[in-house]
């Protein structure tokens, strides 16, 4: 499978390097990076000395390879994307620009991305929930890293939680800000300091409530405040729901996820660390029953740059292939 990345030189690019080198059958043939256009992978990355040896090009779409990663910012790949797909390429958009309608991405990205009836086109792609429309696909639309973490979590629980009581608390390493300098993720204003920010406006907050509707069946309306920690990379969720109907939670989540390969439900009473993915494709959940509030509380954590972004892209490519879903992302966490 000959592989370009559009964006390479972004955390979510470079992770795609890390992880399509030791993929069993992919072959990355180009790297596109306009703002280092000309550059040597390797001078932007040195850690990939010896392992991955690249020019960096201008975005060129007649010189990009059958499958196609964009890890752009917003707004990029609703323009790239026409132009890719009648090129006859294969297309997994790790952005977020075909993940919500038009009018709501406009909203609450406060960008123009592609028209609505080539949105329509893409399928949006939690594989653990939405298998068999990617499989086949031409173009995904690859989840958002708080809505991964999120949907996973909540998802079994639906039909037994009010979907309208759904509080979800994130806490998230800085790497999610992406590698561009920022006030905000400054060493001295991250270190020793944690904080909310985009409280009640965060753009993926529909995205979260758009997948919860679909797999519901129900209107799903969350409050959704996430949280900057000084630490690199993860997520932890702590989402709070009121419980409708009595159900063993702990069994209704470990049948549903059962042949999942990348969810891993977490012994009952267990509580996930962010370390315990640090690295991997896995999302650990452990749900908690509180009798004395009527509340479901489940814990979810990811790998934001793995599950949360580049290792959810790769394991979306494999379904569109046909290929195991597992394939060149059986590794372990890295620990400590």
């Amino acid at each position: 499978m000959n592989i370009s990345i559009i964006g390479a030189t972004g955390y979510s690019g470079v992770e795609l390097i890390r992880l399509l080198k030791s993929h069993p059958e992919a072959k990355i043939e180009s790297l596109f990076a306009s703002s280092q256009a000309g550059n040597e992978l390797t001078n932007v990355f040195p850690h990939l000395t010896n392992i991955a040896q690249f020019p960096l090009e201008a975005i060129d779409i007649e010189k990009t390879a059958e499958w196609v990663f964009l890890a752009t910012p917003s707004g990029v790949s609703g323009k790239l994307v026409p132009s890719l797909l009648e090129a006859g390429r294969k297309v997994i958009d790790i952005s977020g620009d075909f993940r919500l309608p038009q009018e709501t991405y406009q909203k609450w990205y406060g960008k123009e991305t592609a028209e609505e009836s080539l949105r329509q086109k893409a399928v949006y792609a939690l594989p653990e929930w939405f298998s068999e429309q990617i499989k086949g696909a031409q173009l995904v639309a690859n989840p958002g890293c708080y809505p991964t973490a999120a949907s996973l979590g909540l998802a079994p629980a639906l039909p037994y939680i009010d979907p309208n009581s759904i509080i979800i608390d994130a806490k998230s390493g800085v790497s999610g800000a992406g590698r561009s300098v920022g006030l905000g993720t400054h060493f001295g204003e991250v270190n020793e300091n944690i904080n909310a920010y985009k409280v009640g406006k965060h753009q993926h907050t529909p995205e979260i409530e758009q997948t919860l509707t679909r797999i519901g069946g129900k209107e799903t309306i969350i409050s959704f405040t996430p949280h900057l920690v000084p630490m690199t990379r993860g997520i932890l969720c702590t989402m709070y729901a009121t419980i409708t109907e009595e159900v063993n939670f702990q069994e209704l989540y470990q049948s549903t996820y059962e042949g999942k390969p990348f969810v891993r439900v977490r012994p009952a009473g267990s509580y996930p660390k962010t370390k315990e993915v640090l690295g991997s494709n896995y999302c650990d959940i452990a749900v908690h029953v509180d009798p004395r509030t009527n509340r479901l509380v489940v814990l979810s954590v990811i790998d934001n740059v793995v599950k949360g972004a580049s290792g959810q892209a790769v394991q979306n490519m494999n379904l569109m292939a046909g290929l195991e879903e597992t394939a060149g992302l059986e590794f372990s966490p890295v620990y400590p």
